[in-house]
C-alpha cells in the first residue's frame, strides 16, 4: 500500500476523515464505469478503504462479477481546489463483525448511525494507489450564480 502519501502529508489523512461525499467507480462486465454517490472511511494503517451498502446494489454486482483479486475501483472526494482518490481491488465482505467495524467508522465519519439493515454489506478496498491535493493553502474557487 503507497502509505508514504498518508505519512507525508497529514492534511491528505485528515482530508479523509472530514464529512464529505464520495464517489465510486466500479466497472461493469463490459468495462465501462459506473460511478455513484458513496460514504467512505479510511483505515491508513490497514491500507483500506471501506464502503457500507445494500448487498442487492449495481456496484456490488459490479464487483461479484470480476475474478476474485482483480475488481478494480476507485473512491474520490473533492472539495473546492482539494481532491483525493484511492486506488485499489475491492472484495464484499458480509460477515456480522466487519458489518459492524464498517458501520462504527462510517458513525464516527459522518456524524450518524445508518438504521440496522439485513442487507448491508461491506466494500473493502485494499489501496493500491493515492492521489490527491489536500492543501487548503490555495485560494476558493470564485462562486458563480447562473
Amino acid at each position: 500500500m503507497p502509505a508514504d502519501i498518508f505519512s507525508q502529508l497529514t492534511r491528505y489523512s485528515e482530508f479523509w476523515r472530514e464529512y464529505h461525499l464520495c464517489t465510486l467507480t466500479t466497472l461493469r462486465p463490459d468495462g465501462s464505469p459506473h460511478v455513484v454517490p458513496v460514504g467512505v472511511t479510511v483505515d491508513v494503517d490497514a491500507g483500506v478503504a471501506r464502503i457500507i451498502t445494500r448487498k442487492s446494489s449495481k456496484k456490488i454486482a459490479n464487483i461479484q462479477a470480476s475474478r476474485p483479486g482483480e475488481a478494480h475501483v476507485a473512491v474520490c472526494q473533492v472539495d473546492g481546489g482539494r481532491w483525493a482518490s484511492l486506488e485499489g481491488t475491492a472484495e464484499v465482505l458480509t460477515d456480522a463483525a466487519a458489518v459492524e467495524d464498517a458501520v462504527t467508522r462510517y458513525a464516527d465519519r459522518y456524524g450518524r448511525t445508518p438504521a440496522p439493515d439485513p442487507e448491508r454489506v461491506v466494500i473493502e478496498i485494499t489501496i493500491t494507489r493515492a492521489m490527491g491535493l489536500a492543501s487548503r493553502s490555495q485560494p476558493a474557487p470564485s462562486r458563480r450564480t447562473i
